[in-house]
């Protein structure tokens, strides 16, 4: 294969190269006609412009460098990267210099298959988020060798795997080059050897992502397949390519002279970063341990997407020990000081090492990812945080969003172009601004008729060239050529194929889903595609019983299933769509992004209360399925399936065939309009991105230059903080409580004696659990929930100071009263012994209030870096 620098292109394409490696550029509107002018069956099937340009004979380039209209959409691709690279670096006063962003996997682009599914493809938009907005980031992450798997259909509609090689030198990388030029490897220790890891650099346009690869001929064959797969299968493989993403990518760093203020963990596989980054502060400061922890925890972000406990990955305590000894002894930590960093009860020495828990301890902020995942979150984190209230879990979230320039259509990108002031270009869209409200009925339904026209096209083709590729016969690559109308209702229903997201759920009545497809006057099409885990045979069976009934002759021309559901399929899919149905069993869902991408593209979504959708339905933008409780009775999912026919059959196909004189479904048209102009802007990663540094990033990089500052002096005054109170915690105690009524307020007065704490070490509070509230409708705006964390208020909600930038949805939720109490004197009679006394408004009785006693520092995050607690009983 040609190297990049080998290319040799000619005059006016000179360009190909930088987009061929820039990811960045994956979307539909860049990529689609440029490189199928070059080679349209490789970019049919590959996907891969490095690919195509290494291949691409030189009189084909010479040809193609006479074509004035191409040379003119290189040079426009061209002015519009130099536009962002350009742009000036993000560079607030409180803004971190440099984050580093650690994932398992990355979604960017089929030309780069290191992802598996949502938690790539939303790390995959992250990226390209923080280089549209010129933030300072650096991705880390696996090269593996044969990445998650590509799935094949036997002749009955069973799922096969197929794991081809992903070779380097087929894809848009470059080794990654040391601060001298030669080529970069990291060395990590495993026992009795050295892993040798090569690193390779991939761009994002402003953004560096680079990976780690085992693959080296230097290691041993067992060692060389460690990054073969993606979560590999087995404790030991899986457990070392976690200590390879931690401890190899924080030596990335360091090789490179990146100094990030912000590590963020995107879930906890990357938590051994933690140890990593503070032994390299120790080295650096030569402060204790304790006081490197508390340093380098304040500038480290944990993202959970797991809803339930089981979903973490957990080791064996041996096999930690045997991998992580080394590491463990570097920094001074004994086997039982590590095991308890994966613990979630110190005391509790048989569980399994949990990364979400090492992940928690070394962080200084964590968040789930949407509002209800916070709440699910908060009940899984609630051991860490034993006597403290639920409500006071110090888990925050940011809502998910997607890239709107990966996932919208080109139609779609004129329109949102069109209705921008003053036309703006691509990369310039102002989702806030309401200009898709003043488009007219017929501009709406005729963009939504050209985007399903589209997918069908998309379809056909993707359709016919699986079913060759199968050895089917001509009568059925005619049939697939003729397959969905572009006139008709069309559902998209795609998803992994797993039990709790209930993927067989639209499949329950099989013969009552025919008979809403096939209706004469109001038909309807669907079209699905689903994924399960290799070893998912439940999930397995769920695809077969999808590409079954796909097959069923009766609804051959109105139902399709297509095969190995990936990136390219859903830039088509998404943006096609008239509904996207999604069946989740609540509360399983951490977020999901798949409904997000449809509503740029006017889409509606029907979906179960269940991760953003919780927070983003109205029966304005789209309708719900189900209630917003758990439910766990038998035959609940029966119930849900009757609910979705009747929702389709009652109001969704109705409302879609009610036509005005010009053949306009006016109501449609209201709730697409009313979905792109209302949600749009409040799923989008460039939102998500800003609240990560408002909530995060920016307290984060504050918190570690202060700690780190004057050779760590602030983090070692924590932690001789932290060591106060862990041993005189216990000689804390409650004297009296008194209180009455002057006029409109309660007064209490509280003796407090503090044995050898200090009074400045502790807060003495009054604490009340929230009030009953009115339940506000599912949907419903409701309001704030904030916590104060090192004095600086943290919202858990989309509370961003946003001028000129549109509104922002307030979530209204009533949460506890603390009052802090006033210490008014020294006890009579008493060593350290104290009167603390508090007014507080009578608007609910006085016994309501109890007495608490918290650690207290300025410059600590409470109860996230010390829980302790004392309540009067």
């Amino acid at each position: 294969m040609k190297p990049y620098s080998d290319l040799n292109l000619p005059p006016g394409l000179e360009g190909l190269a930088d987009l061929a490696l820039d990811l960045r550029w994956t979307v539909r509107q860049t990529t689609d006609k440029i490189w199928e002018l070059l080679d349209a069956e490789a970019w049919e099937k590959t996907k891969n412009p490095y690919l195509i340009l290494q291949n691409v004979s030189h009189a084909r380039l010479e040809e193609a460098a006479r074509d004035e209209d191409l040379k003119r959409e290189i040079s426009s691709w061209q002015e519009r990267r130099s536009s962002l690279l350009e742009k000036p670096t993000m560079a607030g006063k409180d803004d971190p210099s440099s984050i580093a962003y650690f994932s398992m996997e990355f979604g960017l682009s089929e030309a780069l298959p290191i992802y598996s599914g949502g938690l790539g493809i939303l790390a995959g938009d992250y990226l390209k988020t923080a280089s549209d907005m010129a933030i300072p980031i650096t991705g880390i992450g696996l090269l593996y060798q044969q990445g998650y798997f590509r799935q094949l259909l036997s002749q009955d509609g069973y799922q096969l795997e197929a794991f081809p090689y992903n070779d380097p030198d087929n894809m848009p990388l470059a080794p990654a080059r040391d601060r001298d030029g030669s080529r970069l490897r990291i060395r990590i220790n495993l026992p009795g050897r050295a892993l040798i890891l090569r690193v390779w650099r991939a761009n994002v346009c402003r953004v560096n992502l680079y990976l780690l690869d085992s693959n080296d001929p230097m290691n041993s064959p067992w060692d060389r397949a460690i990054t073969a797969n993606l979560y590999a299968p087995g404790q030991e493989r899986r457990l070392i390519q976690e200590i390879v993403l931690g401890i190899g990518g924080w030596q990335i760093l360091e090789k490179l002279a990146i100094e990030p203020e912000v590590c963020h963990l995107n879930e906890g596989h990357a938590a051994f970063v933690v140890l990593a980054r503070a032994y390299s502060f120790m080295k650096k400061t030569g402060c204790s341990l304790k006081a490197a922890l508390w340093a380098t925890q304040a500038g480290n972000a944990f993202t959970t997407h797991t809803p339930v406990e089981a979903g973490f990955d957990r080791f064996d305590r041996a096999l930690v020990d045997k991998y992580a000894r080394f590491y463990a002894d570097q920094l001074g930590l004994t086997p039982a000081d590590l095991m308890a960093l994966g613990a979630s009860q110190a005391e509790d020495e048989s569980a399994p090492f949990n990364m979400a828990n090492l992940a928690l301890k070394g962080s200084s902020h964590v968040n789930g990812v949407s509002r209800l995942h916070c709440q699910v979150t908060r009940k899984i984190f609630q051991p860490h945080f034993a006597r403290w209230p639920e409500l006071e879990v110090p888990v925050g979230y940011v809502t998910n969003g997607v890239h709107i320039p990966t996932w919208d259509s080109p139609a779609a990108q004129r329109l949102w172009t069109q209705a921008c002031p003053g036309e703006c270009g691509p990369e310039g869209i102002d989702y806030w601004k309401d200009g898709i409200l003043h488009k007219s009925d017929r501009e709406l339904w005729c963009f939504r008729a050209e985007a399903r026209q589209d997918l069908v096209e998309y379809v056909r083709r993707r359709s016919g060239r699986q079913l060759q590729e199968r050895g089917a016969g001509q009568e059925e690559l005619k049939t697939a050529r003729h397959v969905l109308n572009p006139n008709i209702l069309t559902l998209g229903f795609a998803r992994r194929a797993t039990a709790y997201k209930r993927t067989d759920l639209l499949l329950k009545d099989p013969e009552r889903l025919i008979a809403i497809l096939t209706n004469s006057h109001h038909p309807v099409q669907l079209v699905m595609a689903a994924k399960a885990h290799p070893s998912d045979e439940q999930g397995k069976e769920m695809v077969k019983q999808m590409a079954n009934f796909a097959s069923r002759p009766e609804v051959s021309d109105r139902a399709v299933f297509l095969a190995d559901y990936d990136i390219d399929l859903a830039q088509h899919l998404q943006p096609g769509v008239d509904v996207w149905i999604n069946t989740p069993r609540r509360p399983n869902e951490a977020c999901g992004t798949s409904g997000m991408k449809v509503l740029a593209n006017g889409g509606l979504n029907l979906s179960n209360l269940d991760g953003w959708w919780d927070e983003a339905y109205d029966p304005q933008v789209g309708w719900c399925l189900g209630d917003d409780r758990e439910h766990s009775e038998p035959g609940r999912d029966d119930e849900e399936a009757d609910m979705l026919y009747r929702l389709l059959e009652s109001q969704v196909v109705p409302l879609f065939y009610e036509r005005d004189e010009e053949g306009i479904p006016k109501g449609w048209v209201a709730m697409v309009r009313a979905s792109m102009t209302r949600l749009t802007p409040r799923y989008n990663s460039a939102r998500m991105m800003q609240e990560y540094l408002e909530k995060i990033y920016r307290p984060a990089a504050i918190a570690y230059r202060k700690r780190s500052a004057d050779g760590a002096r602030l983090a070692e005054e924590l932690a001789a903080w932290q060591e106060r109170l862990s041993e005189y915690w216990k000689d804390l105690r409650f004297g009296r409580l008194t209180s009455h009524r002057e006029e409109d307020s309660w007064r209490f007065f509280l003796e407090v004696y503090l044995g050898d704490l200090q009074p400045d070490d502790v807060q003495v509070e009054l604490y009340a659990n929230p009030l009953p509230q009115a339940k506000p409708e599912a949907g419903a705006e409701a309001g704030k929930e904030a916590s104060t964390q090192a004095g600086t208020e943290m919202t858990t909600e989309a509370e961003l100071s946003q001028e000129d930038e549109g509104p922002v949805e307030q979530i209204m939720q009533s949460g506890p009263e603390k009052i802090v109490m006033e210490r008014m004197g020294p006890l009579a009679g008493a060593v350290n012994g104290f009167i603390y006394g508090a007014r507080v408004p009578a608007r609910r009785p006085a016994e309501d209030y109890t007495p608490r006693i918290v650690p207290y520092h300025a410059e600590a995050f409470i109860p996230m870096e010390e829980a302790h607690i004392l309540w009067m009983r």
